[in-house]
């Protein structure tokens, strides 16, 4: 599991490495059953604190992405494919949130985020 962390970014360390964490789930990278390393270790391996890790495995657990079992470790939840699809969905709106709060920002009408939308839409990605 890669996670790379963008100490100049905005947003917080553990929510770095919860939303990466996350899209290793997404994309079938981790899959049900999968153990993370302990918090020590990632904390380690990002030269991040504990508390951040931790801050970031209990948000997942809290979500139903994690399992933990004390002694044991620190696994990924199964994920029924509806149940994942949902979870993806979920964070697209959240995105597309985002990109409508931006929009507004810079004074675009709800026409020209829409053809935005349809000219990336379109394209081979």
């Amino acid at each position: 599991m890669n996670i790379l962390i963008a100490s100049t970014s905005k947003e917080p360390l553990f929510q770095q490495i919860k939303e990466q964490i996350k899209q290793h789930i997404f994309s079938g990278e981790l899959k049900e059953g999968d153990a993370l390393p302990s918090m020590r270790v990632l904390a380690k391996d990002l030269k991040v604190s504990v508390i951040t890790t931790k801050r970031a495995y209990e948000d997942l657990e809290h979500e139903g992405y994690l399992l933990s079992a004390v002694g044991k470790g620190t696994f990924v939840a199964g994920q029924q494919p509806h149940v994942l699809r949902e979870w993806q969905v979920r964070e697209l709106e959240n995105d597309l949130e985002k990109v409508v709060q931006e929009g507004k920002r810079l004074g675009l009408a709800k026409s020209d985020l829409i053809e935005l939308i349809d000219i990336y839409y379109e394209e081979d990605l």
